[in-house]
């Protein structure tokens, strides 16, 4: 996978094993289907012949209450409060916000600089941006501190070999995982007080999940489960996305000639960013 040839793996097992074989994933009995009837199969069905399951390790780490692991109702309701929060007309409100953390990270971390490693950074954009619109954590906090340093100790053993011993990567993520819960806990309590209070303030996504009226409410341990899904969620997959455009645009003068001309990536822009092999 680092050498982006995930493709022709797959291809290759194809052509060894057929379009349906047995596999070990994790440690864990799988099957790996392929073709036409197999997408039929996975996004027809109902649920109650397949269904969307996690590795141990997934599990264990973001916790058994997460959307990626909920069923039926559960699934449903859950899946309901959080589309409130992150559909396109309510996020419209934090534009600014996320402005305002851009500009803020250019200026410290970019500006009079010669030369800069454009994905860590894109990390560290990416959290701050998770912790202003997900925990409503302000810059300085010394809970967002805490938060980073855990955070990127949770995420590193999400895809380890689940043997939990002392000193191992998936035994520092649970570990981390559960200071995560600790402090989402915190945050919930500091949120309903501050809602039956009265308090105004800025609305985040815990503010809103605890807030829900009765039909959609949701407990804390959902929320938390899910709070730590959206930050995995978010988190690698923003970064990887803006890196490979900023690469790009270094690589293409003509593109970032039509961006600087407010021209729009079109879908040949899109097109060689995704033949471009990651390093």
């Amino acid at each position: 996978m680092r050498s982006n040839t995930g493709e022709k793996w797959l291809e290759q097992r194809i052509r060894k094993y057929g379009p349906v074989s047995k596999l070990s994933l994790f440690g864990n009995p799988s099957v790996f289907i392929h073709g036409q009837a197999a997408n039929k199969l996975v996004f027809s069905g109902d649920g109650s012949a397949l269904a969307s399951s996690q590795t141990k390790s997934v599990r264990m780490v973001l916790g058994a209450q997460n959307l990626l692991e909920l069923r039926g109702d559960d699934h449903k309701r859950v899946r309901g409060a959080m589309v409130s929060f992150l559909k396109a007309e309510s996020l419209k409100q934090y534009v600014g916000k996320m402005d305002q953390e851009v500009r803020l990270h250019i200026q410290t971390h970019w500006k009079g600089k010669h030369e800069v490693q454009v994905l860590p950074l894109m990390k560290v954009l990416t959290f701050d941006i998770i912790c202003t619109i997900l925990f409503g954590v302000e810059r300085g906090s010394s809970r967002r501190a805490k938060l980073v340093q855990y955070f990127q100790d949770m995420i590193q053993g999400i895809w380890a070999v689940p043997i939990n011993l002392p000193f191992t990567r998936y035994n520092r993520s649970i570990s981390s995982s559960s200071k995560v819960d600790d402090i989402v806990n915190d945050l919930i309590a500091e949120k309903r007080a501050q809602l039956q209070h009265g308090a105004g303030g800025p609305r985040d996504l815990i503010t809103s999940l605890v807030d829900m009226n009765n039909s959609q409410a949701i407990s804390d341990g959902e929320i938390i489960d899910n709070i730590k899904l959206v930050m995995t969620a978010g988190h690698d997959t923003s970064s990887v996305v803006i890196t490979l455009v900023m690469r790009l645009l270094s690589n293409q003068p003509s593109v970032c000639a039509a961006v600087l001309k407010g021209t729009f990536l079109t879908t040949r822009y899109v097109f060689l960013l995704r033949k471009r092999p990651l390093l």
